[in-house]
C-alpha cells in the first residue's frame, strides 16, 4: 500500500451523549483523526466472496496506524458526507502499519 492508492480523506469520528445547559441528553461528535486512506466499494471480486461472514460490510477502508488511536466498533468513518458504522478493525498481515476497517453505511446525509 503506497499514498498513491490513499487519494481520499476520512475522518474517525466517536460519538458520546452529553448533557447539555437545560439537562437534556444530546450525541456530540468527537473527531479523533483525519487521515488520508484507500477505500474499496463491495463488489463481487474474489476478496469481498472471502469476507462473506461480514455480510452487512459494504465497504473497506485502509489507512495508516495512527500511534495511540486503536479503532473499535463503537466508532465510525465520515468520508465523502456518508457516515460508515465500522464492523470490524484489524491490522494488515500483522505489522503494524496498516490498520484495515470494514465498514457499512449508516445513512447517506450529510454529517
Amino acid at each position: 500500500m503506497s499514498f498513491g492508492k490513499m487519494t481520499g480523506f476520512i475522518s474517525i469520528v466517536k460519538t458520546s451523549m452529553e448533557r447539555d445547559k437545560d439537562n437534556i441528553m444530546r450525541p456530540v461528535n468527537e473527531i479523533l483523526a483525519n487521515v488520508r486512506a484507500y477505500q474499496e466499494f463491495r463488489h463481487g471480486t474474489e476478496r469481498w466472496s472471502n469476507l462473506a461472514a461480514f455480510s452487512t460490510a459494504n465497504c473497506l477502508f485502509r489507512f495508516r496506524k495512527i500511534p495511540g488511536l486503536t479503532v473499535t466498533p463503537d466508532m465510525s468513518i465520515v468520508s465523502g458526507g456518508v457516515r460508515y458504522r465500522v464492523i470490524s478493525a484489524e491490522d494488515v498481515r500483522g505489522r503494524g502499519m496498516f490498520i484495515e476497517v470494514l465498514a457499512s453505511d449508516t445513512d447517506p446525509t450529510i454529517y
